[in-house]
């Protein structure tokens, strides 16, 4: 399978990569995916997949979910920079009221990325995260407006790029990608592919589906490009019963987790139509 080491892993050591290996739930995916199926990520996932979630309950599960996912992996994928700070208790003690520690690289150049429609809730929620900490002349959202276009088989078959707001280069910075659902990856690659034409590569790229499948990360794994994969959930409920007793990864390559349309099972449905409470 699609797994090789980015050029960041081959700097880390085998103790950095085992520790990576180790955040949330185990796989066999390899150390650029990260599951964090925590108690409380797993009960608002099942909350935004079922049909019983008002519209009301599923914007701001949506919204919770994806600071979980994103305030995850921006602490471990973002630069730093070691900091001092002087804090209000420096008035009273001098010196000993300056914190120091390793925060977010002010230089960093950060783009997020929303892909329209159902990735419009996701990219703010990350913008807005990021506003609070990181100096916004670093950092901005840009927009994409594509579609999954299906062919007479009812599958998707290409991805249509219908417009975009784009705000400038993107390279050598970190992109990242929030989008509720990763189904077949073709979006993320085609995104990728508009970018690098007219925009440049960015040096970094954090992916943030809500739920994927075995499908997303095959494909998105494959890219020639430094990525790290933060997710809910992995459906593979098309799997046959063996595959799906064995352990998340262990038979990747037997995994399917799309139906006919391209639709995750078990999933959440349109979640894009849902959020907008449009159908079109």
């Amino acid at each position: 399978m699609p797994d090789t080491m980015t050029q960041s892993e081959q700097g880390r050591t085998p103790e950095d990569l085992r520790l990576q290996e180790s955040i949330g739930v185990e796989h066999g995916y390899g150390p650029r995916v990260h599951i964090l199926e925590d108690a409380w990520t797993a009960a608002a996932t099942a909350k935004i997949s079922s049909p019983d979630c008002t519209h009301t309950e599923l914007v701001q599960a949506v919204r919770a979910l994806t600071a979980r996912l994103a305030t995850a992996a921006f602490g471990r994928e973002l630069p730093t920079e070691r900091r001092a700070v002087t804090t209000r208790m420096a008035e009273k003690h001098g010196a000993l009221g300056t914190w120091q520690g390793d925060a977010l690289d002010p230089a960093a150049e950060i783009v997020v990325l929303d892909v329209i429609r159902g990735g419009i809730i996701p990219s703010q929620t990350c913008f807005e995260l990021l506003s609070l900490v990181h100096p916004i002349e670093r950092l901005r959202l840009d927009h994409l407006n594509m579609q999954r276009v299906a062919g007479d088989d009812g599958r998707v078959d290409r991805v249509e790029l219908t417009g975009s707001k784009v705000g400038g280069s993107i390279e050598g910075s970190t992109l990242v990608i929030p989008d509720p659902m990763g189904a077949t990856g073709g979006t993320i690659l085609r995104a990728l592919d508009h970018l690098r034409a007219s925009h440049g590569m960015p040096s970094r790229l954090i992916l943030i589906p809500l739920i994927c499948t075995p499908e997303f990360l095959n494909a998105v794994l494959a890219m020639d490009v430094d990525l790290s994969v933060y997710t809910a959930r992995v459906d593979r409920g098309m799997s046959t019963p063996e595959v799906l007793a064995s352990p998340l990864g262990a038979r990747w390559a037997e995994e399917r987790g799309l139906d006919d349309e391209d639709y995750i099972v078990p999933g959440a449905g349109g979640v894009g139509e849902v959020l907008n409470h449009s159908w079109a």
